[in-house]
């Protein structure tokens, strides 16, 4: 810790005495030479912490291995459907958007591997920003850091940046991990629009992971303990995942139409759950994903009626037209990310920082 400071210190104390002291120093040697500002020497300092961390480490493992086994259902399965659509001859309709289903098939034995990342991938986020700043603060580094000549919001911004360049890694290593392995496996490329399908999503699942991580570092500001704050966001994670949707399913009994028969009534009651329901970034991101990942969904209204559905065309959508089914999804995760990290801001911005307080 003391070298890292030692670090901060020479690169954020800009003096003009020790230039002039020293013209011909290594530094001045390189004029276009500019050394990394503070925030950049934070941010890689809180990246390194992660990854040599035993705690993200384990939860990698974990992760890593129930990919690998929501991989092994899916080539399974595959490996079945292939089989039986060769012998039925309808080969050519099993083989469409083969590589897709390397993420969305399961033979029953283990989850998919969307479902997996979908309920594991929060608890990243989680791990890694729900003691950022209550840890520093009981260790007494906080005020030594805040005491360089440092912006105050640097802090927070690093662990918000470093944290989520780490969610990215993690993320585009698992999903790219199911790519390599589809290949060994069942020999099939992605085709182009396979392949930008599948980094959407993982883009889509980074700023989901991204939102978990504001909401640790929201729980790390306000509580002091770090116990608190985990046990505050697997809270969270667990009201979100479990209970919710059995909350908006009793809503749902609660304020049924008397009358069955009463098509509007009934229309009404199920939009008003869905709006429900959409208050769950889970649910929101199950959306996004699985339409992107899934161009045989075409819509997303639990309603279709018969002359919509005699109309549709029996033919999966492109990509372009996926994208846009789910671009309010996607622009709801972005802005719930972005409420929890300006709430986390403020908080942070208005606390009174003392030296192990």
């Amino acid at each position: 810790m003391s070298a890292w400071m030692a670090k901060l210190r020479e690169r954020a104390a800009i003096s003009p005495f020790r230039s002039a002291a020293a013209p011909g120093s290594e530094r001045d040697s390189a004029p276009g030479r500019r050394p990394p500002s503070p925030f950049w020497i934070m941010v890689q300092k809180e990246f390194g912490d992660h990854i040599r961390s035993w705690r993200f480490m384990i939860l990698l493992g974990i992760v890593t291995l129930a990919c690998i086994g929501s991989i092994y259902a899916s080539v399974t399965a595959l490996k079945n459907g292939a089989g039986a659509s060769g012998a039925s001859g309808q080969a050519d309709a099993a083989s469409s958007f083969l590589f897709l289903k390397m993420f969305t098939e399961s033979d029953g034995s283990l989850p998919n591997f969307l479902t997996f990342l979908s309920f594991l991938a929060p608890l990243i986020g989680i791990a890694i920003g729900f003691d950022a700043v209550n840890s520093e603060r009981n260790k007494g580094t906080l005020s030594r850091v805040i005491s360089q000549p440092v912006h105050r919001d640097d802090f927070l911004n690093a662990k918000f940046v470093a944290g989520l360049l780490l969610i990215a890694v993690v993320v585009f290593s698992l999903g790219f991990l199911v790519m390599g392995m589809g290949l060994l496996t069942i020999g099939y490329p992605p085709s182009p629009e396979e392949f930008w399908r599948v980094v959407v999503a993982l883009i889509v699942t980074t700023v989901y992971v991204g939102l978990w991580l504001n909401l640790s570092l929201l729980f790390s500001v306000r509580f002091r303990q770090a116990a608190t704050s985990a046990l505050s966001g697997i809270a969270i994670w667990i009201f979100f995942l479990v209970f919710y949707g059995m909350i908006v399913n009793l809503v749902g009994n609660v304020t049924a139409p008397s009358d069955p028969s009463d098509a509007l009534a009934v229309m009404h009651q199920q939009d008003w759950l869905m709006l429900l329901q959409r208050l769950s970034p889970a649910y929101l991101f199950q959306e996004a994903a699985s339409t992107l990942l899934l161009p045989d969904v075409r819509t997303l209204n639990p309603f279709v009626t018969q002359d919509q559905a005699y109309l549709a065309l029996n033919a999966p959508l492109p990509f372009g037209q996926s994208l846009l089914l789910v671009w309010p999804q996607v622009v709801a995760i972005v802005a719930e990310t972005a409420l929890s990290f300006a709430a986390s801001y403020v908080a942070f911005m208005r606390q009174e920082i003392r030296s192990r307080s």
